[in-house]
């Protein structure tokens, strides 16, 4: 209860405070409906332009420096939720989220497209957990949180294995660090701001960086 009772206070008290946009998708039973539709083998051929950044099986790539330039890690995609696969996709074509790259990507996807998509990365197996050093810290952040800081378990919302709940909690088991650390930062910041009710700029401003990169790392080893 006292767990419970953290995590609403964590995720109601402070809205007010940080008003922004979030998303336009709604979870209607006709949209949760579309989504589970996506035809997979359709979404197979649209992700072979999806390769030369996500990976072959989905993996996702971590963060290089080529010519002195340093190129962001991007994020694996295989076993991702369908519905936050869709819903990521049509927050770019609408603006909710914003990146060059995957804006412009975004806004050549159909409706149809997107659901495709969602589908053909959901079928994928997980990306298999990369053995590392886990720290006593992030394993409590997972686990208890932090109430002093009002901080709700991680595991409260993505799950004990890091594998996502409901429609737009992501599964976070086997993600790429670098791009882990990028996104949490983004959020700290409000540079990224799709969130939800700001869920996640409001418990990603609690964190040292120190934690982001410590919990980058555990959920790298995550197995789903």
């Amino acid at each position: 209860m006292k767990r419970l009772l953290v995590t609403l206070i964590a995720l109601a008290t402070p809205i007010v405070a940080i008003a922004g946009p979030a998303s336009k998708i709604a979870w209607t039973p006709e949209t949760l409906k579309f989504v589970k539709n996506g035809n997979a083998e359709k979404g197979k051929a649209l992700a072979e332009t999806c390769k030369s950044c996500h990976g072959g099986a989905g993996e996702g790539t971590a963060a290089k420096t080529d010519d002195g330039d340093i190129i962001p890690a991007v994020p694996a995609l295989a076993g991702q939720l369908s519905t936050y696969t869709f819903k990521q996709l049509r927050d770019y074509v609408d603006g909710s989220r914003e990146d060059a790259s995957m804006g412009a990507i975004a806004k050549g996807l159909s409706e149809q497209d997107c659901a495709d998509l969602a589908a053909w990365f959901a079928s994928l197996p997980a990306p298999n957990p990369v053995v590392g050093k886990l720290t006593e810290r992030a394993e409590k952040l997972v686990s208890d949180g932090d109430d002093k800081r009002i901080l709700p378990a991680c595991f409260v919302c993505h799950g004990g294995n890091g594998q996502g709940e409901r429609q737009d909690i992501p599964a976070l088991a086997g993600q790429q660090p670098d791009y882990f650390v990028g996104t949490m930062k983004a959020f700290k910041t409000g540079a990224r701001h799709n969130d939800i009710y700001s869920r996640m700029r409001l418990i990603a401003q609690q964190l040292s960086e120190d934690e982001i990169r410590e919990l980058g790392s555990y959920y790298q080893q995550l197995q789903r």
